[in-house]
């Protein structure tokens, strides 16, 4: 049976776990409970053997046909060049895909590192320090400010208690504790206040915990777990790839077959026609498509990566191009995850603040035609009611608090000045349940006579319980605090409430330096105080996210804010980003079925108060509605939806290890807008590699027809390409151009598009068909200059230029497939440099094939006159006439796209 220790008082959870709160558990008890409950660490995951990782990129038909193809080449034709290049091809791609691979167990290990070395704990009667591995349930361990918690744990003592669990829960302020046990079994995570949770920051106080979980029945280890459960999912274009690489070996292998019963029925040796199946099989199967991809990923990723956003896995690179919905957590992604004074009221007068974070630049302004009135007395609690440190933009301490202190400053007060000045002679702690702090001081009044004034701040409903006076801010006479001031405190802090904002109260009260007596009871001293002010505070957005989202929903892309924090504070944070759909809680979305969560979601803009789980069935539900989701985070508690999603996108400066190791990229400036330039980035990237697919099928049928052609019509003995021949095409003419084509120039619209859907097919039916037609005039133009070379001078000049007529053609192909209705012969056909670069690549190429004798010898091929030359580049000349003609008919029927209006991206002042 499950213990719900936050339900039990602490008596109950000491009886529960057997052992005495003053000294611990004994040794035995220890080694006892260690064998039965292991190691206070995660289970690593299992690693895969490098042989076996190695032997499996031989799955690959492709990786098996060049095999066979270069063990056929050497055993039974002794062309061992051929083969040893064949097989050193299949080691190059094994290695190509070695590299692509994430670690299984990286996410895993990365929780490991969290670890924290040493915890105080109890054994024995005495308080001894251990390395945290070594504890299990039943210690009682001592924690304070600055602390990792070491493991799950109910609270025996709390004192001023507070714990940032936003890498857990995503909640972005520390939560203070008590002992007080939570009555509700199911209460959320965020919500058990006498719980302390394993590798969350103890920020403020100390406590004492009983431990209640270790290792993997922790809630991190949960997460642990789900982490090695969890499938790597394949990209959308790997499942576009593989679809079509299987569709072009079944077309591919049936030629083949074809080719190879019709020779052999002909009469021909084998020798002859094996070699003719090797150059076939060679031809006919995209042997440079995984290095070419890997290349236009790979130069696409040094893109990403000026811009701010480091791909880990190459294929995902453009998967952000293609996503339809981006699940963004809101502190530190969407936010700052820096508290700021936005708004202060004091009684009759309403201001607001300028500047956001930890930065002091930024001013108290008033609403005009207000007389402007001396703020110190009112900003002085900040100052002085605070423990947090605030220098240069950073920030040490609560972040409430150095809110208030950069509120303070703001108004002209030199914190650390005032504080050396007024030093504390008292303190009351804060303490959640009384959920105020006062600090008190030796000062004058306003009439010069010596006190000791208390300074406050805290719940602004707990202050005014003790108020019984407030400030006038005209003359700063002390006013008495009656009905209709507190009906307009109450209103004024509900209107900041329901902005989103976490409101804080201050107060002051003056005692007689003679009768205080600093060691009394402080808290009911406080009765009959003085409030002063309300304080609306918030996480500011970051000023590019709302230019970022416009964009995105420019796009076609929905964003959703995904928060560990209360659905009020998170709707307001997101209605000030302009993100779209009504907030719920991560309760009220699990309380949907499949289908309620189906038909809703688009109307879903907030999810409030996530756990781990509830962002997984997020993307499960995106993604079976179609959409390719990508998933953004910095915590502990974003790991399994950053692996579920088509692409997990971490932080880079905030995020945990783990987060960084799940995710497929991470944005090393933290910033939403980044992402955004990525979805560009990734739209150009899909875009030319559409292009270079688009060429690259092209190229392959014009193959297929070609050596097929050439068995039917028993054309250069069925063999109108050697193997070293088809491979010199291959990895010269085609790679050139192919990397011209995938690392082009985007088009000026592609962010007017809308998302392409995940099952759009790399090619169209229609797009086949085009393709088809230029094959065939690709490998019939090929033949006939085949056959006339072979009758006009013989075998090995018509192979020689048959093979520079279809580089070539080649050539020219790839010009014409830059754009589907733009001329070739049009000035943007050449205004791409690296497409130029690459282009003079491959025309060096054809050249060397058949003029350096060293190539001659390894090719077999022969050098060409004037005559034969003219020959080839008219042949080659087909290909251009032909899509001309097709550019014609499409310009007609559609007008060019015009370059959609630059979205404008706020720039801060």
């Amino acid at each position: 049976m499950t213990i719900t220790y936050h339900t039990l008082s602490v008596d109950e959870a000491l009886k529960a776990e057997e052992v005495d709160r003053q000294s611990g558990l004994s040794t035995a008890e220890v080694e006892k409970r260690r064998a039965q409950y292991g190691p206070n660490k995660f289970a690593e995951g299992r690693k895969e053997p490098w042989w076996r990782s190695f032997l499996r990129q031989y799955a690959d038909p492709m990786q098996i046909v060049l095999l066979v193809a270069g063990i056929g080449s050497m055993v039974p034709l002794k062309q061992w060049g051929t083969g040893i290049l064949l097989i050193l091809l299949t080691l190059l791609n094994a290695a190509l895909g070695l590299h692509q691979e994430g670690k299984a167990a990286a996410a895993i290990g990365a929780l490991q590192k969290m670890m924290i070395v040493k915890a105080k704990v109890r054994r024995d009667g005495t308080l001894v320090e251990l390395p945290a591995e070594e504890l299990v349930p039943g210690d009682v361990v001592q924690i304070e400010a600055g602390d990792l918690v070491p493991a799950d744990g109910r609270l025996l003592r709390a004192a001023t208690l507070e714990i940032d669990e936003s890498a857990l829960t995503g909640e972005s302020l520390p939560v203070s504790k008590s002992v007080e046990a939570v009555g509700s079994a199911d209460t959320d995570l965020g919500d058990r206040s006498d719980m302390a949770y394993m590798n969350t920051n103890v920020t403020r106080g100390a406590g004492e915990l009983l431990v209640t979980a270790t290792g993997m029945e922790t809630e991190v280890g949960h997460i642990s777990g789900m982490l090695q459960t969890e499938k790597e999912e394949e990209t959308p274009l790997t499942r576009q790839l593989a679809k079509l690489t299987n569709q072009i070996l079944y077309i591919s292998g049936f030629a083949l077959l074809a080719s190879v019963i019709i020779n052999l029925a002909r009469g021909n040796e084998f020798n002859v026609v094996f070699t003719a199946a090797i150059a076939f099989a060679i031809s006919a199967i995209p042997t440079g498509l995984p290095a070419v991809v890997t290349t236009i990923l790979s130069l696409g990723t040094t893109t990403l990566a000026k811009a701010n956003a480091i791909v880990k896995r190459l294929r995902s690179t453009e998967t952000l191009g293609s996503t339809s919905a981006i699940n963004s957590d809101k502190t530190g992604t969407l936010t700052l995850n820096q508290m700021t004074a936005i708004e202060m009221t004091i009684p009759g007068r309403r201001y607001t603040i300028s500047g956001s974070g930890y930065s002091t630049d930024g001013a108290i302004q008033r609403v005009a035609g207000q007389p402007d009135v001396p703020l110190d007395d009112f900003l002085l609690p900040m100052a002085l009611a605070s423990d947090a440190v605030v220098h240069d933009g950073t920030m040490i301490g609560d972040p409430t608090e150095g809110a208030l202190v950069v509120l303070a400053e703001k108004g002209g007060i030199s914190v650390d000045a005032t504080r050396e000045h007024y030093p504390r002679v008292a303190e009351l702690p804060f303490d959640a349940a009384y959920k105020m702090m006062a600090t008190f001081h030796r000062m004058t009044d306003s009439s010069g006579k010596d006190v000791i004034r208390a300074f406050v701040k805290g719940a602004p409903d707990q202050l005014l319980s003790r108020a019984t006076h407030t400030l006038a801010p005209d003359d700063l006479s002390v006013k008495e605090a009656d009905a209709g001031f507190k009906k307009r405190y109450l209103d004024e802090n509900r209107r900041l409430g329901e902005q989103g904002l976490r409101v804080m109260a201050t107060g002051r009260k003056d005692f007689d330096p003679a009768t205080f007596d600093a060691g009394g009871d402080l808290l009911a001293a406080l009765d009959g105080m003085t409030v002063l002010t309300l304080v609306g505070i918030v996480d500011p957005p970051r000023p590019q996210a709302q230019a970022a989202i416009v964009e995105a929903h420019a796009a076609g892309i929905q964003v959703r804010m995904i928060t560990g924090d209360h659905a009020v504070t998170a709707a307001a944070i997101a209605s000030k980003l302009g993100i779209r759909g009504r907030a719920i809680t991560g309760a009220d979305f699990a309380a949907m079925t499949d289908a309620q969560a189906d038909e809703q979601i688009d109307g879903i803009g907030v999810i409030a108060r996530v756990t781990p789980e509830h962002k997984v069935r997020l993307v499960e539900v995106l993604k079976r509605k179609g959409h390719i989701v990508a998933m953004t985070g910095d915590g502990v508690n974003d790991a399994p939806a950053l692996k579920k999603a088509d692409i997990g996108i971490a932080m880079g400066i905030t995020g945990t290890e783990v987060s960084k190791e799940a995710a497929a990229m991470i944005l090393t400036d933290d910033d939403f807008a980044t992402i955004v330039k990525a979805v560009r980035l990734g739209r150009e990237l899909y875009d030319n590699l559409k292009k270079y697919i688009f060429f690259q099928i092209g190229v392959l049928i014009g193959m297929v027809v070609t050596f097929l052609s050439a068995s039917i019509f028993n054309i250069a003995a069925g063999v109108p390409f050697v193997p070293l021949q088809t491979l010199w095409l291959n990895f010269t003419t085609q790679v050139f151009q192919s990397v011209g084509l995938g690392y082009g120039k985007g088009d000026p619209d592609i962010m007017a598009r809308k998302p392409r859907r995940s099952d759009e097919p790399l090619l169209s039916r229609k797009s086949m068909g085009w393709l088809g037609v230029v094959g065939l005039v690709m490998g019939v133009s090929t033949l006939i200059v085949i056959w006339w070379g072979d009758q006009e001078w013989n075998l090995d000049t018509g192979r020689t230029m048959g093979v520079t007529a279809f580089s070539i053609m080649n050539l020219f192909f790839s010009f014409t497939v830059r754009s589907d209705i733009r001329s070739v012969f049009s000035v943007e056909t050449f205004s791409d440099r690296r497409f130029v670069i690459t282009s003079g690549m491959s025309v060096a190429a054809i050249f060397l094939a058949t003029s350096l004798d060293l190539f001659q010898r390894l090719l077999g091929t022969v050098s060409l006159n004037a005559v034969q030359w003219v020959i080839c580049i008219g042949a080659a000349l087909t290909v251009i006439v032909l899509t001309e003609i097709r550019k014609m008919v499409l310009r007609r029927r559609t007008p060019p796209p015009v370059a959609a209006e630059p979205v404008p991206v706020a720039v801060p002042a």
